[in-house]
């Protein structure tokens, strides 16, 4: 997906309406004064309110799969684990706009496009969890005890929580901190028990 420049100044300047005013302040008119342009200028690079929210999540999307595709894997399961979570958050402290946009109250009822697009986005996390859990598994680091789909469920559910708990508390306590707990206390849950 190639974003322009402007493409992804309305894109940031539509995050930070998402975050002050949810999905039901981002509009056109809001998007336009937000910029200081007029609508018709906003019209000249996206169609309607969903295409830029389509462009935010396929932006979004890309750019996890691109990041997460240059993390430097070690030959330790739950190295590589601890560094997939390190990159999210080093991104989402950046731009927590993408943090607001995934997680935006009626962002899912909005259409079936936005619904395809938050998909897409899940399937780029577990296109990097899985050959990552599952040698995990093959070493015996990782339990079989649970299938490798229901692990990465598990894992991406929490990070996910851990996200919207940081979004709905405005971004006001240290995400990193919190997330490195909660890392820590997925493997105490998913390693292998050695007796």
């Amino acid at each position: 997906m190639e974003i322009t420049p402007r493409q992804l100044e309305i894109i940031e300047a539509a995050g930070k309406i998402l975050t002050s005013s949810g999905v039901s302040g981002l509009t056109i008119k809001n998007l336009a004064k937000e910029m200081k342009f007029s609508e018709s200028a906003i019209y000249r690079h996206f169609a309607s309110k969903e295409d830029i929210i389509v462009a935010m999540l396929n932006f979004l999307a890309e750019s996890i799969d691109n990041r997460l595709s240059n993390v430097n894997a070690s030959s330790d399961p739950e190295e590589n684990l601890k560094a997939i979570f390190n990159e999210q958050i080093r991104f989402f402290k950046k731009n927590p706009h993408f943090v607001v946009a995934v997680f935006s109250d009626g962002l899912m009822e909005e259409s079936q496009i936005i619904n395809e697009s938050l998909l897409k986005l899940m399937n780029i996390k577990t296109k990097h969890l899985m050959p990552l859990i599952m040698e995990g598994q093959q070493k015996g680091v990782f339990t079989n005890d649970i299938t490798t789909d229901e692990l990465i469920h598990i894992i991406m559910g929490t990070f996910k929580l851990q996200m919207f708990k940081w979004r709905v508390a405005n971004f006001q306590f240290d995400i990193s901190r919190s997330v490195d707990n909660m890392v820590q206390s997925l493997l105490t849950l998913i390693k292998t028990k050695r007796i």
